[in-house]
């Protein structure tokens, strides 16, 4: 696996890749959990995600 298959972060596989935010300073990708995770520390409380699709 090359280093730009890894997350930057947890050195994981990373199906899809994310780019962080500048302001964050990491160099590489991050898999959705590392960036999961930095959106929830750059934006603290509550998160709700909500479906577009129409039902």
């Amino acid at each position: 696996m090359a280093d730009a298959d890894k997350c930057a972060l947890c050195k994981g596989p990373v199906p899809h890749k994310y780019v962080g935010m500048p302001e964050w300073n990491i160099k590489g990708v991050l898999c959705g959990k590392c960036y999961s995770q930095k959106i929830y520390e750059h934006y603290p409380g509550e998160h709700v995600r909500v479906s577009m699709d129409e039902k």
